[in-house]
């Protein structure tokens, strides 16, 4: 695992984004084509800015997964990460292959669905975060670190509904989904690289948490320290708290 401190939100999404690009390239370079897990939240605004805006990226050449969505809410909503990332990537470069989460569907159905076609993909590359309790995709602490099947169906816990309505997602905390599907740890570690961004002050406790403290269920984003290619992106005041990493 490998940490880079940029002086702000900004820099830090760029920079994750301009490496991103180039590690899609090299993959589509190698193997003719690039499987690829993207994450949404507004952690991934200015990192997805600027793959859309990186020169020589063959989009034709790029299968793309969803790495989580909520159960229950449809693609119109303005929560939806379907139209997040529909409208902030796919649409823009024209993906001619990304694999949806459709969280509307049935459930269990789709997780079987969604894990059927990923393991005929291995992944190049996961973009994915941390949210303010350490959870990494949807996986809410205690994170479950040996369930095999990619897509599972979890059950979202008060703090990460709080954060979707503090981030302004939803109007109320009733409107936030108590589930989602989301892409388990192990599918996620499988990952060649991982680039995970993780700017702002209010997640500065989950970044000590899964940076410094122990590779814990209770600090899902610690299991990155396992990962021999996993960059992290912070700002200055997501590493506020850190001592290892200055």
């Amino acid at each position: 695992m490998k940490v880079v401190i940029s002086e702000s939100k900004e820099s830090a999404g760029i920079k994750a984004g301009e490496l991103g690009a180039d590690l899609i390239k090299k993959a589509i370079e190698e193997r003719g084509q690039a499987n690829l897990v993207f994450a949404t939240g507004v952690s991934q605004f200015d990192l997805l800015s600027t793959l859309v805006k990186a020169p020589g990226i063959d989009w034709s050449k790029v299968a793309g997964f969803h790495l989580d969505e909520y159960v229950g809410l449809p693609m119109t909503h303005y929560a939806s990460f379907r139209r997040y990332l529909k409208e902030r990537l796919v649409d823009k470069v024209g993906i001619k292959q990304f694999h949806f989460i459709q969280g509307d569907s049935e459930v269990l159905r789709e997780c079987k669905r969604l894990s059927e076609i990923i393991k005929r993909h291995p992944i190049d590359l996961a973009f994915v975060g941390f949210g303010e309790n350490g959870h990494l995709a949807f996986n809410d602490p205690p994170a479950d670190f040996k369930d095999q099947e990619p897509y599972i169906l979890v059950n979202l816990d008060e703090a990460t509904k709080r954060q979707q309505l503090n981030e302004g997602w939803f109007k109320n905390l009733e409107e936030v989904p108590n589930q989602a599907i989301t892409m388990s740890i192990s599918q996620i570690m499988k990952s060649r690289y991982i680039i995970s961004c993780v700017p702002e002050k209010r997640k500065a406790l989950a970044v000590k948490a899964c940076l410094e403290g122990p590779i814990s269920p209770q600090a899902p984003g610690s299991i990155l320290q396992k990962h021999p290619n996993a960059i992290i992106y912070l700002d200055r005041d997501s590493a506020s708290l850190l001592t290892k990493y200055k």
